[in-house]
């Protein structure tokens, strides 16, 4: 059996009501599950003083889509592979957690049409 491009999807993006794109269920997500499995880039880590002198669009991608810790940004490999998971908006009472590896996993049931949302301060310096 041939395994489809939209196995293990349970999202996609759209114009969101809290800030210009996010996340939406497309599937019921049970509590736990993990979203945006299989999402096996690695992260590298980037300065916030290399970011500074960068032409302010550029600035503005590391601002907007990298999560910061210690002074430095948590990025994809390129900025090209930005997934939906870097898409989510924050709320403080966020249906969405991220691990220590800032894999995203359901706080509890999501049904279709909710937006997902995560509590940025958890996993950066906001």
């Amino acid at each position: 059996m041939t395994i489809l491009p939209h196995h293990g999807v349970y999202t996609r993006l759209q114009p969101s009501t809290i800030h210009g794109v996010g996340v939406f269920a497309i599937l019921p997500i049970p509590a736990g599950t993990y979203i945006f499995e299989p999402d096996d880039d690695e992260l590298v880590s980037i300065s916030e003083r290399e970011v500074t002198d960068l032409p302010e669009p550029l600035r503005r991608l590391y601002q907007d889509f990298c999560p910061k810790e210690n002074g430095k940004y948590q990025c994809p490999s390129n900025l090209n592979k930005l997934t939906p998971s870097w898409f989510l908006n924050h709320s403080n009472q966020p249906n969405v957690a991220a691990d220590k590896e800032l894999k995203f996993y359901a706080l509890r049931d999501i049904s279709p049409g909710e937006e997902l949302t995560s509590n940025y301060s958890t996993y950066s310096d906001i």
